[in-house]
């Protein structure tokens, strides 16, 4: 078994990607454009910072993409804090690791703030050694900048963590930081170049879990 285990949050831990998602259709639409499905797919798991401006000015090139991200994340926020539902397994996945000694960060592409706030909310904070946000890195994902960061912080190689993400950019980032990349997919499944890249895929993260008792990855 790896040492370390580092986990994404929204769509992770958290059942947050489908707000997200339903977010950046809403609020395409409260601006007067065309609501475009394949948006949510593209921005999911990039830093909410320069990167995610960039592919928002590429589906609509004529807003102003500060002020539409800006109503995305208010309108998510909202929403979670209504209700902010752990992903399945989540619990018994972080109790095996706990009790293996395993080591266990949350690198998030979200501020290291909200990171910090939901996990105190769901009572998940005292779980996690390190906590890294998008905010704390100059390249986000898919750029592998955020999983090094947790593993140095961690004091692990990057080769002796799993890493547990559900995007396509989170898979991506995983893969070239040399971690071992697993999808637990959400809002959206594995293409065929995603497949290529992933140690591993399951269902949920009680099958993770499972999987790796049985020292199967």
């Amino acid at each position: 078994m790896k040492r370390g285990a580092i986990f994404d949050m929204d769509g992770t831990l958290f059942d947050t990607e489908k707000l997200y998602r339903q977010a950046w259709l809403d609020v395409a639409e409260e601006i007067g454009e065309e609501k475009n499905y394949e948006l949510p797919t593209a921005i999911s798991g990039t830093n909410l910072g320069e990167e995610s401006l960039q592919i928002i000015r590429r589906f609509y090139p004529n807003i102003d993409a500060e002020a539409y991200l800006a109503r995305v994340l208010e309108e998510v926020r909202a929403a979670a804090e209504k209700n902010l539902e752990l992903m399945a397994g989540v619990e018994e996945i972080l109790k095996f690791f706990q009790a293996a000694e395993v080591k266990m960060a949350v690198a998030s592409s979200a501020p290291v703030e909200v990171i910090e706030k939901n996990l105190t909310r769901s009572d998940l904070r005292d779980c996690f050694e390190v906590l890294v946000g998008g905010d704390m890195v100059s390249n986000g994902k898919p750029a592998p900048d955020i999983f090094l960061l947790a593993a140095k912080k961690l004091n692990l190689a990057p080769s002796d963590c799993y890493i547990f993400e559900d995007s396509f950019n989170g898979i991506r980032a995983a893969n070239s930081s040399g971690g071992a990349a697993i999808m637990i997919p959400d809002t959206v499944q594995p293409t065929e170049e995603i497949k290529k890249i992933c140690a591993a895929i399951y269902p949920n993260l009680t099958e993770a879990k499972l999987s790796i008792e049985r020292g199967e990855i």
